[in-house]
């Protein structure tokens, strides 16, 4: 699944479900230990719902849904925790080789401060959204290869060193294993093909050394399952067992959860691989979930086969559902919220409605499925009084 210049947003109108009296449970259910009552939206929102289980919900963001009120409403209502689509890639933070714009980057974390959410640096090592003048220097010989070790390093120290103390979890390396069965690290990838597989482990020391509390998290898609394969899965599982053996600072591990309509999915596959990276002693997390589908166009995003209305919530559920079911899978994140600014039509011809707000920014079944599901892990199904006998 290759990546994303921006976010995009699609639609139908959301089918509403009877949800309990979530304020009275909240109420009379006894606090949980460490609980931050602080951080709770309104209740029945994801951030309200998910605090009671320990869970952050967040979503990706870019500059527009900070600056447009009726997106920054609703960010600030439903999700306790955020990404930057883009801000903190270094293609955007370093355009020109000493010159730095921080500006989209800061927006975003004061946002998040001002709002009791907290925020998932993303991403430090990546082959993809570099600067030009960084890749041109590779390939015309004028930087080396100890010159760009030196330089990536300067890159995590300068980044991770200004949002210290700040950000709550780092996609510290993004994206390195093939799509093939046996997987295994890209050879080809820009930064194995200049510095060697030993870049990877070494980035995590530097971000460590640079923030000792962020917790560094390695990140793929088609991880836990999706692509109905677990060799890509096998091999980041042999990977991080051997990094971690080697005491490489690793904290987690996030499966993107991009997912179609179109392809299989299975649950319980994606469960079992949560569970196994957990058993590792590692977080998990789902990073990027998005599920879309073919649609009449980008503007409208009216999906074009009746049953991916049905299908399209139920995947989105299943994700949150095997989250819910592993204790180390401490947040789940939406890559967007809303059809109009998803990445997806921009990428993917044909396809889109992936997100959890149609294109008039109203809420899908997605929404109400992910709020039912976290309803039910806050609360559990409501008691049976009577037999009716």
């Amino acid at each position: 699944m290759r990546r994303r210049s921006f976010l995009t947003m699609s639609g139908a109108a959301g089918v509403a479900v009877a949800m309990p009296n979530v304020a009275a449970s909240a109420a009379t259910r006894p606090a949980r230990s460490g609980a931050r009552p602080r951080d709770f939206g309104p209740p029945g929102t994801l951030r309200g719902l998910a605090e009671f289980i320990g869970l952050r919900v967040g979503t990706a963001v870019i500059p527009f849904d900070l600056n447009t009120p009726a997106y920054a409403a609703i960010l600030a209502e439903q999700f306790s925790a955020v990404t930057p689509g883009n801000a903190m890639k270094w293609g955007v933070v370093e355009p020109v080789q000493g010159q730095f714009d921080w500006s989209d980057a800061d927006a975003l974390v004061s946002f998040a401060e001002q709002h009791g959410q907290l925020v998932r640096g993303h991403t430090l090592l990546w082959h993809n959204q570099l600067p030009a003048w960084l890749t041109t220097g590779v390939a015309n010989g004028t930087i080396s290869s100890s010159q760009l070790m030196g330089l990536l390093e300067q890159h995590i120290f300068t980044e991770v060193g200004r949002y210290r103390g700040r950000i709550w979890q780092w996609d510290v390396a993004n994206e390195f294993f093939l799509d093939a069965s046996p997987s295994g690290i890209n050879p080809n990838d820009f930064w194995v093909s200049n510095l060697g597989a030993g870049v990877i482990p070494q980035a995590f020391k530097w971000a460590h050394e640079a923030d000792p509390h962020a917790l560094l998290f390695y990140n793929d898609y088609n991880i836990a399952g999706e692509d109905g394969s677990n060799a890509k899965s096998n091999a980041v599982y042999a990977w991080l067992q051997q990094m971690l053996d080697q005491g490489v600072p690793i904290n987690g591990v996030g499966d993107q959860g991009h997912l179609d309509t179109q392809f299989g999915f299975s649950p319980q596959q994606m469960t079992q691989d949560l569970q196994r990276y957990a058993t590792l002693g590692l977080k998990v997390a789902i990073t990027e979930a998005d599920v879309r589908t073919f649609v009449d166009g980008p503007t409208t995003q009216v999906p074009t086969n009746s049953l991916a209305l049905f299908a399209q919530p139920y995947e989105f559920s299943q994700m949150l559902s095997s989250c819910l079911e592993v204790p180390e899978c401490i947040s789940f994140t939406v890559w967007g919220f809303g059809d109009a600014d998803s990445w997806v039509p921009g990428f993917f011809t044909g396809e889109g409605y992936a997100t959890l707000y149609d294109v008039n920014l109203n809420p899908k079944p997605a929404f109400f499925a992910l709020q039912q599901d976290l309803q039910f892990g806050a609360f559990g199904a409501p008691r049976r009084f009577s037999h009716g006998r």
